[in-house]
């Protein structure tokens, strides 16, 4: 089937542009939902498969569009011309020709309209070249159809200071382009579909759907980038906040670790001499494992070799370590560095001023898909006052506290108990999170920019 539109009835033009511009509206929309053509759009400079993808999600759709206005006759149903501009504006001309050739091949086979493909090749060199031309590729994104006062004033400024105008340039592009197409059908009876009208005004308002046609998915996909470019600046201020959390705990505990050689190495020398190489090997741990998240065995590993240095200060026999850790829990993912903080409160505010001594004790457990970890200890205890104060001063809990929300929002919980003279607990509950090597990286390890 195959027909061309000379001279219609003003109700019938309306009708026709108001089904296009809907049609193309809903199509950019549903196109902007698929994760890989937000992927897609997001970069400029894409690889040749890249490019063949971008291609199959635009002509796809608007092959079988077209083919509806063949078969069914809905003539509002065929954007060839609007989709294929919108190719090469977007994806460059070798876009721009596999979309086009996509949407005209059921022109030239269901419709004979055998010049189809020759107008989508000169449609997608055009759309190809003027991105090729444009210096900022930004500025594609920021093409409008709708004429508004910033628009108005860019082109006084022009006029002022004459400078190439994009936005002038692209829409200029797509009225001639429907202009052209106007002008070519007539020639070739049948071999090219188009819309036309005798009326000069009916005229202005195809040429101005078409227009409309070529802008709109450009802001509705744009619309979709700024989305992405607001996601990707939350995840990184998101990393950055941990990084600083993070460097918050280093110093401190590296601070503490040399009071305690410092302590030593005026009377037991060999001892300040294990210490510092203990230390050596946890900071050489560290530097191989910049990861926010680790299996929750490293963390362990970590945590051993931290109280071996406190036990070193201690005393074996003033410091005990009791661990009661849930088999099932080794694999699962907890931040880093997150443990440590908690152990060292509980040895210096717990342990430390009992002149006895005391024991800390690790216990993990999974319950109901959430790590469940505590830390607790014998100590003095923390008395009323303190416990209103301890989220809001000092470094140690505040800072546990801060990282579990950046990271987890309010899915976490975290609870402490103590009694004077009795000792303290420290427990918070996590979301199940499996290491990536068995199980697929969940949103919130993305998020800090795990690898």
């Amino acid at each position: 089937m195959h027909e061309t539109i000379q001279a219609v009835a003003t109700t019938g033009i309306l009708v026709i542009l108001l089904i296009k511009l809907g049609l193309i509206a809903s199509l950019a929309s549903v196109i902007a939902r698929f994760g890989i053509f937000k992927r897609l759009i997001f970069f400029e400079q894409r690889t040749p498969r890249q490019k063949l993808l971008f291609a199959a999600f635009l002509g796809v759709p608007f092959m079988f569009a077209v083919m509806a206005r063949l078969l069914l006759g809905y003539k509002g149903a065929d954007l060839s011309l609007e989709v294929t501009v919108l190719a090469g504006l977007l994806g460059g001309t070798i876009a721009g020709l596999v979309v086009g050739m996509m949407v005209s091949v059921p022109a030239w086979l269901i419709g004979h309209e055998h010049l189809a493909p020759l107008m989508a090749v000169l449609y997608a060199v055009v759309a190809g070249t003027a991105r090729w031309l444009c210096p900022d590729k930004e500025a594609i994104w920021k093409f409008s159809p709708f004429i508004d006062l910033a628009l108005f004033r860019s082109i006084r400024q022009r006029f002022r200071a004459p400078v190439l105008d994009w936005q002038v340039l692209f829409s200029l592009m797509c009225i001639i382009l429907e202009i052209s197409r106007m002008l070519v059908g007539p020639l070739a009876p049948s071999q090219l579909f188009y819309i036309d009208s005798p009326h000069a005004w009916a005229k202005a308002l195809i040429v101005l759907a078409t227009l409309i046609g070529v802008g709109l998915p450009v802001r509705i996909w744009n619309t979709t980038r700024i989305e992405r470019k607001l996601e990707d600046q939350q995840r990184l201020l998101m990393q950055a906040r941990v990084d600083a959390l993070i460097s918050q705990i280093n110093p401190h505990f590296l601070f503490n670790t040399l009071n305690t050689v410092s302590s030593l190495i005026r009377f037991d020398p060999d001892t300040a001499r294990n210490v510092v190489l203990k230390l050596s090997n946890i900071l050489r741990r560290r530097l191989r494992t910049q990861a926010h998240f680790l299996p929750l065995q490293q963390e362990l590993d970590f945590i051993d070799d931290y109280l071996s240095i406190e036990v070193v200060r201690f005393g074996g026999d003033k410091l005990k370590v009791r661990k009661e850790i849930d088999p099932e829990t080794y694999d699962m993912t907890i931040p880093s560095m997150i443990l440590q903080p908690m152990v060292e409160n509980s040895i210096r505010h717990g342990i430390g001023p009992k002149v006895e001594g005391g024991t800390i004790t690790l216990r993990t457990s999974r319950r109901e898909g959430r790590l469940v970890i505590e830390v607790s200890d014998d100590g003095i205890g923390i008395s009323p006052e303190r416990q209103r104060e301890m989220f809001e001063s000092g470094i140690g809990i505040r800072n546990v506290r801060e990282r579990l929300e950046v990271l987890y929002g309010t899915d976490f919980s975290l609870k402490v108990e103590s009694h004077p003279g009795l000792g303290t607990s420290i427990r918070f509950e996590l979301p199940e999170l499996i290491t990536p090597e068995t199980k697929p990286v969940p949103a919130v390890l993305e998020a800090v920019g795990h690898s």
